[in-house]
């Protein structure tokens, strides 16, 4: 079984990754590697944020590694929260916060388009591969769902009825924008291409 690091410390990410990359990979995060700190992401787009975080496990620790970072883009908001979806109301990083203000921002619009776009960005035998996978959606009016995280409760994707808080992980894993990138990632591991 192939090891791979997930650079990030966020237990439920870890979890959907198992889920979707299978048990082909033993896949571990930061705090499997005694690393609890924040990784900095500094860079103005989820490509560079991606990349910055996988080079700076992939230099402390030489393991294979692959990091993402994942966007909420909202038409009415011009694309906002994007790059800046983790800490939207703040550093603290709070999703009832976030959820808190993307709602208030988006009181009385009448566009309520938006789309997830998911990065990953792996490094492999010193190498660099990106991946990206998106779903179109919705914005709903108040919260709904008791599953995921983030954003997931006023999400609703194209053709479904339901919250992405609404879905099981199995659900949500067959439409999902990490999901999507996963499946890339997925083939180039498997083919090299």
């Amino acid at each position: 079984m192939k090891k791979l690091v997930f650079a990030t410390n966020n237990p439920h990410k870890i979890d959907e990754i198992r889920h979707l990359l299978g048990s082909t990979y033993d896949i571990c995060g930061l705090s499997d590697l005694g690393f609890t700190e924040d990784i900095p992401e500094n860079q103005t787009t989820l490509e560079g944020n991606a990349l910055e975080k996988a080079r700076f496990v992939y230099r402390k620790f030489g393991l294979s590694c692959f990091a993402d970072d994942t966007g909420l883009e909202i038409d009415a908001l011009g694309s906002e929260p994007g790059v800046f979806s983790a800490r939207y109301a703040g550093e603290e990083k709070s999703s009832l916060k976030n959820i808190e203000k993307v709602l208030s921002k988006m009181h009385d619009a009448e566009d309520r388009h938006a789309r997830f776009r998911c990065v990953i960005a792996l490094i492999a035998d010193e190498k660099e591969h990106v991946f990206e996978g998106t779903v179109t959606g919705e914005i709903l009016s108040s919260p709904v769902g008791d599953f995921g995280f983030g954003y997931d409760s006023i999400f609703k994707a194209d053709g479904y009825d339901v919250s992405f808080a609404q879905m099981s992980l199995a659900e949500k894993s067959k439409i999902s924008h990490r999901a999507k990138a996963i499946e890339k990632l997925k083939e180039f591991l498997r083919t090299g291409k």
